[in-house]
C-alpha cells in the first residue's frame, strides 16, 4: 500500500499477512459455495469477522501513507489517489465475477465516497468522524457493513496523520497497554453479552463490539511480539504474504474454486476438508511470494495497481547485484 520511494513499514506487512490468513480461513467455504454473507459461524466461537476490521484499518493507513508520498511527488496528489481507487474498483468488479462476496468493490466505493473527500478535512475532524461512524455501525447492528468500513478507513487515516504509525516499529509500551485495554474491554463486553437474553437487540451490538476489541487485541499482540526475538520468525512467515496481499487475495479465490469445482473437493460442505485446503493454499502462496520477492519489488497485481496509480511503469525486477 505504500508508494515508490517510501520505505515499507515491516510491521504492517506482518499484520497484513496474518490477517490475510484469517480471512481465507473465514471465507474459504463461502467462496466454494458462492455465498456472499456469513449466515453461521463456521469456526464456532472464533468469529470470522475479525479479519474485516483489521484489513479496513490497514487500508485507511495505506491510503494516507500514499497521500503523504503523493504530496511530495505529484503536482495533483488527489488525482493519484483517485486513479488508485478507480483501479481497485475495476479489479473488484472483475473479481466479483468469480465470487460475489468479495470486498474490494466495497472498499473502492467507500474510499471514493469517504476517504478521498476526507483528505480536505483537518485531522481532528477525520478522527471524530471515524469514531462517530464506528459507533453508528455498532448501534445500527451493521458490524461489517459500509459504515464500519468507512469508520475504520478514517481511523487508519487519522493514525497516520497523528504520526502514530511512524512509531509502531519503535514502541512496545504503547501497543502493550492498548492491547491490555482492548482485552479488558472485550472480556467485559462478552461478560455482559452472556447475561443478556437473546432477542433484546443487545447481543448484535455486543458481539460486534467484542469482535472489534478482539481485532485490536490481535493487532497489538502482533506489534508487541515484533519487538521480541520472535520478530524474524513472524516476519519470515507473514511478511511475504502481506507484501503481496492483493495478489494473494485474488489468487486465493481462483485456487479455492479450482480445488472445489475442478478437483471436486467438498470444501463447501466439510470443515475437515476446508481447513487443510486453506492451509495448502496459504503454504503455496507463501512459497510463491517468498521466491517471487527475491527477484521482484512487488507482487504482479500490486505492480499493475501501482502502474495505474502513478500513471508510470516502474521496474518490477530487482537489478542483479
Amino acid at each position: 500500500m505504500t508508494s515508490p520511494g517510501r520505505p515499507r513499514i515491516a510491521a504492517l506487512d506482518v499484520v497484513r499477512g496474518f490477517t490475510l490468513c484469517e480471512i481465507l480461513l473465514a471465507n474459504i467455504q463461502l467462496i466454494a459455495n458462492g455465498d456472499s454473507a456469513v449466515m453461521t459461524q463456521p469456526m464456532g466461537d472464533w468469529d470470522p469477522w475479525l479479519g474485516l476490521p483489521i484489513f479496513s484499518l490497514l487500508f485507511g493507513i495505506g491510503f494516507s501513507l500514499l497521500l503523504d508520498s503523493a504530496a511530495n511527488r505529484a503536482p495533483r496528489p488527489r488525482l493519484v489517489l483517485l486513479r488508485r481507487l478507480l483501479a481497485l474498483l475495476a479489479i473488484g468488479l472483475l473479481h466479483s465475477l468469480l465470487w460475489r462476496g468479495e470486498i474490494l468493490t466495497s472498499y473502492a466505493v467507500v474510499g471514493l465516497l469517504v476517504l478521498l473527500p476526507s483528505t480536505w478535512l483537518p485531522r481532528w475532524a477525520v478522527a471524530g468522524l471515524a469514531l462517530a461512524l464506528v459507533a453508528a455501525a455498532l448501534i445500527g447492528g451493521g458490524g461489517g457493513g459500509p459504515l464500519m468500513i468507512a469508520g475504520l478507513f478514517l481511523l487508519g487515516s487519522a493514525l497516520v496523520r497523528y504520526g502514530m504509525i511512524d512509531k509502531i516499529e519503535r514502541s512496545t509500551r504503547g501497543p502493550l497497554l492498548l492491547g491490555l485495554a482492548f482485552a479488558a474491554g472485550a472480556a467485559s463486553v462478552l461478560w455482559v453479552q452472556g447475561g443478556v437474553r437473546t432477542g433484546t437487540g443487545m447481543p448484535s451490538f455486543t458481539s460486534s463490539l467484542a469482535d472489534l476489541l478482539l481485532a485490536g487485541v490481535y493487532v497489538c499482540t502482533l506489534l508487541v511480539l515484533l519487538r521480541t526475538p520472535l520478530r524474524p520468525a513472524l516476519s519470515a512467515v507473514f511478511a511475504p504474504l502481506g507484501r503481496m496481499a492483493l495478489t494473494n487475495y485474488l489468487t486465493a479465490t481462483l485456487l479455492v474454486l479450482a480445488a472445489s469445482h475442478v478437483l471436486g473437493l467438498p470444501i463447501g460442505r466439510s470443515l475437515t476438508v476446508a481447513y487443510p485446503a486453506a492451509g495448502v493454499i496459504l503454504a503455496a502462496q507463501w512459497l510463491f511470494a517468498t521466491l517471487w520477492l527475491r527477484r521482484h519489488r512487488q507482487g504482479p497485481v500490486e505492480w499493475l495497481w501501482r502502474w495505474v496509480t502513478w500513471a508510470h511503469r516502474s521496474d518490477l525486477r530487482i537489478p542483479a547485484s
